[in-house]
């Protein structure tokens, strides 16, 4: 190909039309495979997945969302203060538990500066962004209230969204990670070794919300994350329901 044809190729690809969904619903990672299948009862969505504050920190640039779906109330509300999305459109619709994994096989590991020591060895603890990712954001604040932050935070492998973490252990390329319980699911390379106590960090908290360009089609799909068919799917991949629901 001469660079003639490569300059014409990329000039007509500039020119096309892009197709669009008629609602793009922006998720956190960890949501990916109930919201596939809610994408699925609805004739035109579209999903995008990512780590919650690089979804909100899009939205906020302007990327063409019509729902928003965060796994953290703190992202949510910066979305909220800056007129990203109508705050009387935000509802809660589900919540999970934080649970520490390891490679298949593995054997369970107390929530001790020792245990934890010694099951990590030379290697490192994988998490997300502990200042952006909200696994990451919780796995912080538990680590923290069960006095084991100071063993681990020189050893974390910190990555842009849950499922990341959760590959770099099945992977085998770190011996721990800290995910939801829900991501367990994704991979028999995998196993749950212990989980967090609910006390020991914030409640964990999936909002959504419409952006500026939400419409009815947007708020139907909105609507059907609490609904009996919604909130069946959510049940069926682990999930649990909203906080003050569960409570």
């Amino acid at each position: 190909m001469n660079l003639r044809t490569l300059l014409l190729g990329l000039v007509l690809a500039l020119a096309a039309p892009t197709a669009r969904a008629e609602v793009l619903v922006f998720a956190a990672a960890s949501l990916k495979g109930p919201m596939d299948r809610i994408a699925a009862q609805f004739d035109d969505v579209a999903v995008s997945y990512g780590g919650s504050g690089t979804l909100a920190r899009q939205v906020s640039l302007g990327a063409p969302a019509d729902l928003v779906l965060l796994a953290n109330a703190d992202w949510m509300d910066v979305l909220i203060e800056d007129a990203h999305v109508g705050e009387g459109t935000v509802v809660d619709f589900a919540s999970n538990r934080l649970v520490l994994i390891g490679p298949k096989g593995a054997t369970p590991v107390a929530l001790q500066a020792d245990a934890l020591r010694l099951a990590l060895g030379e290697g490192r603890l994988a998490v997300g962004l502990t200042q952006a990712v909200p696994a990451g954001i919780y796995a912080k604040a538990a680590l923290q209230s069960l006095g084991l932050w100071d063993a681990t935070q020189d050893r974390l492998a910190e990555v842009d969204n849950v499922r990341a973490a959760l590959a770099l252990v099945a992977r085998g390329q770190t011996p721990l990670g800290i995910v939801y319980r829900t991501d367990t699911r994704v991979s028999d390379a995998v196993v749950e070794l212990a989980a967090f106590p609910v006390q020991s960090h914030p409640p964990i908290r999936y909002l959504g919300a419409l952006t500026k360009t939400g419409n009815a089609d947007a708020q139907a799909v909105l609507d059907y994350l609490n609904s009996s068919g919604g909130q069946a799917i959510f049940a069926e991949a682990g999930f649990l329901p909203p906080p003050d629901v569960a409570q």
